[in-house]
């Protein structure tokens, strides 16, 4: 049967694949669109299971707070380049997910991904796949973070969507939180304070001093005294609390909360790729890989 422009036109609206994709798709069905979309998705996930091994270590950061400010999202959603990160569909693609995780509290990455994207027709997992198919790069929901306010206040600050924090107060406002979100984006604490860093961290510093110290020759009460100084150096420069504040370097962290009558419940940090391995590509090479799927 001849297909029409709109039968082509409808496909398309629903799955999102490419013009072409689509006529042939409906030419191999007789023009069942039903059957068309169900071929589009099976091929998609042969699209996604051929490009899963590649590296996906672009991508954003989204935020999504709730409308009364109690809870606050963020997710990393990751692809291949950062041209592909940009685009429009990538960046609603991530918003959704965000939006996704506010509405329904999943578990874990592997539960969300069988979940109903929010505002979609589809779920996460069979959205994943339609634009991995599109827009032929692999793409991977990696993470999110969930921070509730606990009846406090929630502030959050995203730089370039490459970074996203979230920071939650009791006392203070949201401005302050910001400002505080602002300063995690910046300089990276790895935990709140001395008594949430690992120990296996603490054990690991404490050794590398206690060796650069005994190498001074210097006696052992002194060498003690060293040990308790680096240490002590070193939890400030890694917990927020002990950090300066990035806007004024004269107060920490924690003589800011004071002065604010505030205390920091939790805060997070997400940062695109961060941990992943990236191949050294050049851009010729990103181009060719493109070309030939």
């Amino acid at each position: 049967m001849a297909i029409t422009a709109s039968q082509v036109k409808e496909l398309r609206e629903r799955t999102g694949a490419g013009m072409m994709e689509c006529k042939k798709a409906l030419v191999e069905t007789d023009g069942d669109i039903d059957v068309a979309i169900e071929n589009l998705r099976k091929s998609g996930l042969a699209k996604a299971d051929k490009k899963a091994s590649r590296v996906a270590a672009e991508g954003v950061v989204a935020i999504s707070v709730s409308d009364d400010g109690s809870r606050g999202v963020m997710v990393e959603v990751n692809c291949e380049t950062d041209f592909v990160a940009k685009g429009d569909e990538f960046v609603e693609f991530a918003n959704q997910i965000a939006s996704t995780v506010l509405a329904g509290s999943p578990a874990d990455v592997a539960v969300l991904s069988d979940m109903d994207l929010a505002g979609g027709s589809t779920t996460v997992e069979v959205r994943r796949q339609e634009l991995i198919a599109k827009l032929g790069e692999n793409m991977t929901v990696r993470r999110f973070s969930v921070i509730d306010s606990r009846g406090g206040v929630i502030g959050f600050y995203s730089h370039g969507g490459r970074i996203g924090v979230m920071t939650a107060l009791q006392g203070g406002d949201a401005l302050l939180a910001k400002d505080v979100s602002m300063h995690v984006a910046a300089i990276r604490p790895i935990a709140l304070s001395e008594d949430d860093i690992p120990a296996d961290v603490l054990a690991r510093e404490k050794e590398i001093f206690s060796s650069q110290a005994v190498e001074s020759g210097k006696p052992e009460n002194i060498i003690e005294k060293m040990v308790v100084g680096k240490m002590k150096k070193f939890v400030n420069e890694v917990t927020l609390l002990g950090q300066p504040f990035v806007k004024d370097a004269d107060q920490t962290i924690a003589q800011l909360m004071e002065s604010n009558g505030a205390t920091i419940v939790e805060f997070a940090r997400l940062e695109v790729g961060e941990g992943i391995e990236k191949r050294e590509e050049n851009f010729a090479d990103e181009v060719m890989a493109q070309i030939n799927g």
